[in-house]
């Protein structure tokens, strides 16, 4: 046999592509050695990492041999990236030049080599094993690093491997006499990797709700913005608590779905964030101020995602919120609205999920003492004008609550008495609250074919109607606080949204008007 075929995979954007490696040999010719099907320079090197763990797992080198050897991946038109594709080369060549014999139907090879034939760790194994199921293969084999992220896919047998000659050692056909015994020595056979259970697991948190002193008024928003996935902003003096509220705020979110750990999971296995452990908490980003537009929304010549996507079913958390670049900040319009990010670039597009909670902390002034009691702000007119124009009424219009985070007395501070409840109470409420939520668009979420509601925040003006309807004498209510207000129309349809958020953590069937007046105090103060 001069001709070989094997099956191997990798990323794309967000999920997997099928990639099948060809290998062809011509014999007692000049010696040639070629990869097409647009690799990039990682692919490329991977002829001389081939090269040398065939040679240190006890087989010829290729390249010490008069042979033309091409090696093909398709699809031609899809740009190869990555070194997910060693294995599948070397089985390739291996059963070209009819060194080992095995069947490759119905089987995927992943993995890198290192020059002494050991299996190095790759980006993406969850996709890559959904891919694959998906596409009808019943075994997959990948580094040992990789087995237990890829034994989270049903329907598909993982084998991870530590060695290039462990997999050979598995998959080769025995050559047998007549009478059927064995006339090589078979070696020990890959256990299948077992199938991997998610457990939310409990972690012990160095912070609790109830060691932040004061702040009340904060932490009731806080519990509001996650019974109902809503955005939230708090404003006050540095020192005062802020980054304390956001840090914690994520322990009281519900714990995440089986599914949702698989998308999670997958996403920060692409981008090469996993480090041998399942995403099974909701995430938690906080970039840096200085972050790029790039990083922060996703982008590059082959679209990669930012921390908008990484922060999906989890928390985005923008400490010193106006001082981020005023590109950054209406970058975030559409995830806020749409709970995706689209990127279109010269190379191609893609479409991003960004289902994530906003929380944002800033100081009222660049001094950070304004309206302070205690100390007097130094900002100039221009400097209070300039720093309040960078952040837009878009931007803030889609933040449903924002809070004002205001000193705490000493007091306070030296006591040794816990303030308000514990985060495991906290999130018994927003969980209740959840759970109601869950029923309420259950019905509607199984006959909807593309957009789910999951929390409050999800809900459209049509949703609206169905879900929140509102009394007369509310909706007068409602109409002359916005025209005081001089609401827009998305932030009209907000505190709607959140006054039925509040009215679920108090376990009402209707909203009432103590709930839309509520909701109203939590819109921005102009």
């Amino acid at each position: 046999m001069s001709f070989a075929r094997v099956y191997s995979a990798q990323t794309h954007l967000l999920k997997g592509k099928i990639v099948t490696v060809e290998v062809d040999i011509t014999k007692n010719t000049l010696h040639a050695f070629t990869l097409v099907g647009l690799p990039d320079k990682a692919v490329d090197e991977s002829k001389d990492r081939m090269s040398s763990a065939l040679k240190n797992s006890g087989f010829a080198s290729p390249k010490n041999q008069n042979q033309k050897i091409v090696i093909s991946l398709s699809p031609a038109d899809l740009k190869k990236e990555g070194p997910y594709f060693d294995l599948a080369i070397a089985l390739a060549y291996l059963l070209s030049a009819e060194e080992i014999d095995f069947d490759t139907e119905e089987r995927i090879f992943l993995g890198e080599l290192s020059l002494n034939g050991d299996l190095q760790p790759i980006k993406g194994a969850l996709p890559l094993a959904e891919i694959a199921k998906l596409s009808g293969y019943k075994e997959i084999f990948l580094p040992e690093q990789n087995a237990k992220e890829a034994a989270l896919v049903d329907g598909i047998t993982v084998y991870g491997a530590r060695t290039l000659k462990e997999v050979i050692d598995h998959i080769r056909k025995i050559k047998k006499d007549k009478n059927g015994k064995s006339l090589e020595e078979e070696k020990p056979k890959i256990k299948a990797t077992p199938k991997t259970i998610i457990i939310n697991s409990v972690k012990e948190h160095l912070t609790d709700f109830s060691d932040i002193r004061g702040q009340e008024g904060a932490k009731r928003g806080i519990e509001i913005a996650a019974a109902g996935g809503h955005n939230i902003a708090m404003s006050g003096p540095p020192g005062t608590g802020k980054t304390m509220l956001a840090r914690v705020f994520s322990h009281i979110l519900p714990d995440l779905k089986t599914e949702e750990v698989l998308e999670i999971t997958g996403i920060h296995s692409v981008v090469g964030l996993l480090e041998n452990e399942l995403v099974t908490l909701p995430p938690f980003r906080a970039p840096h101020h200085t972050a790029s537009y790039v990083s922060m929304i996703g982008g590059g010549a082959n679209p990669k995602p930012g921390e908008v996507t990484l922060a999906h079913r989890g928390v985005l958390f923008l400490d010193e919120f106006p001082e981020f670049e005023k590109r950054v900040l209406e970058s975030l319009r559409q995830p806020l609205e749409d709970n995706v990010v689209s990127i279109s670039r010269a190379r191609g597009s893609a479409i991003f999920p960004s289902n994530f909670i906003l929380v944002a902390a800033m100081n009222p002034c660049p001094c950070g003492n304004k309206g302070s009691k205690q100390k007097q702000c130094i900002c100039k007119p221009s400097d209070l004008d300039r720093y309040a124009r960078k952040l837009s009424g878009p931007i803030m219009d889609r933040i449903d609550i924002w809070v004002t985070v205001g000193a705490v007395d000493y007091d306070k501070l030296s006591s040794n008495n816990q303030s308000g409840d514990k985060t495991i109470t906290i999130k018994e409420r927003v969980e209740r609250a959840r759970n109601i939520q869950t029923k309420r668009f259950g019905s509607a979420n199984t006959n909807r074919l593309a957009r789910k509601i999951n929390t409050n925040s999800e809900m459209n003006v049509k949703d609206l109607a169905i879900y929140a309807p509102l009394t007369t004498e509310i909706k007068d209510l409602l109409n002359k606080s916005a025209e005081r207000l001089q609401l827009s129309a998305r932030a009209y349809h907000r505190i709607i949204k959140l006054a039925r958020t509040i009215a679920d953590l108090e376990g009402s069937e209707s909203i009432l008007s103590a709930h839309i007046l509520e909701a109203l105090q939590y819109r921005p103060r102009n």
